[in-house]
Parts: structure tokens; sequence; C-alpha cells
């Protein structure tokens, strides 16, 4: 699915100060959720809007903001800002039998501006995604197990990595941020849980038995 979401119409000057409100404000600030406009927004590509030193502290905060959640990505554009810039970590404690049918392991802390990813081969997994801005809901996502990810560093400097398994997913999730396209998008539809239904009925290694029950994804 490419975006053909609207680039955001807010000015380099405006994505500025609208960062410096947030870092003067002294507070955690709230996530956005789904609805606001600025999570449908093709946000703008970083070229300098901001400082240095403010977007190390933009990284920071946002960093702060995840751990609080807690999340294992975040995206600018859910702080309000929609500039091209995420963060990601997954540092929980996972289950090894979980980790291990979902190819779960630890990612260490990143953050990544105006990033691209394309597949690696044609390899599929579905698996269920949640999304702090959209609280209480599960769903299940098929996405590219592989994929290469482009991105700017922090520093300037231009990157590529590959990531595999749920690094994989992290990484398209929040990519998908930036580029205006939240994970229902993609979802199968029949698949969608609260947490309390998710968490009592399908929260199992694999998808299997969900997608029999609900019946999405028939026949694969």
């Amino acid at each position: 699915m490419s975006s053909d979401a609207k680039p955001t119409d807010l000015s380099a000057a405006r994505i500025h100060e609208t960062v410096q409100q947030l870092l003067a404000s002294g507070v955690l600030p709230t996530i956005v959720q789904a609805g606001h406009p600025v999570l449908r927004q093709f946000a703008a590509p970083f070229n300098g809007q901001i400082s240095d030193a403010e977007l190390g502290q933009l990284i920071d905060l946002m960093r702060r903001v995840m751990h609080k959640a807690p999340g294992v990505g975040l995206a600018a554009p859910q702080l309000g800002i929609p500039l091209q810039l995420a963060v990601l970590e997954d540092q929980f404690d996972v289950d090894p039998g979980v980790a291990a049918a979902r190819g779960r392991e630890p990612l260490p802390f990143f953050a990544m501006l105006n990033p691209s990813y394309e597949p690696l081969g044609t390899a599929t997994v579905a698996f269920y995604e949640g999304c702090l801005s959209l609280n209480g809901l599960q769903a299940a996502v098929m996405r590219p197990e592989q994929v290469r990810l482009n991105f700017t560093a922090p520093d300037g400097s231009p990157q590529q990595r590959e990531f595999r398994g749920w690094q994989a997913r992290i990484v398209q999730h929040e990519t998908d941020h930036l580029h205006g396209i939240l994970y229902l998008d993609r979802a199968e539809l029949r698949s969608i849980s609260n947490n309390a239904e998710y968490s009592a009925r399908w929260a199992q290694p694999d998808i299997t038995l969900a997608r029999k029950e609900l019946g999405f994804l028939p026949g694969d």
C-alpha cells in the first residue's frame, strides 16, 4: 500500500514553533489518538527545521514518552509534530516460546529520519499489532517478513539496514506513521479485537486460533 496522504501544510517555521513549545512545556506530552488529522498527513521530510540540539532533545523526549506508554516505537506525528522522525526500541522481556514463534529479538534503541523501506523476498507473515494512537484495539496485519530500511541518522549520515521478524514489523509500523498510514489500513478487519478479548482469547504465539475462530485469512 502506497500512501495517498496529503502532505502536511505546516511550514518549517510552524513545525519549529511546535517543537519548541513541546520542549518548553516541562511535562511528557500525551499521545495523539486516531481521528487527529496529523496522523493522516504525509509528514514533512526533515531538512533542518529544528537545530541539532533541539533534535536531540526531541528524540530524548520521544524516547521517554515511548517508555512510559509503554511501546516499542513512537513517531513524531503521534506527538502532534508532522515531521519524519521516529524512535524505536524493543527491550521487553518476552516468553521464549512467543519470541521464537514471532521472530522477536531485542531491538536496540535508534532514531530515524526520512525513512523508507522495501521488502526483501516475497515471504509475508501475519501477527496481531497494537498502536499507541489506537488505544484499546489489536488487529492482525500481514507484512513482509524481511525489509531493507533506508533512513538518515540524527547525525545526518545516510543509513541502510536490514531487518527481519518482529524488528521488521516495528520498522514498517513506524515508517507508515510518517506517511499517514495507520496499521488498521493494512489489517485483517475481521481480526479486530479489543484488548480484553485479545488478552483472553488470542494472545497466543501465533494467529492460528484467531484466524479460525474469527474467520480471516481463510485457506492460507
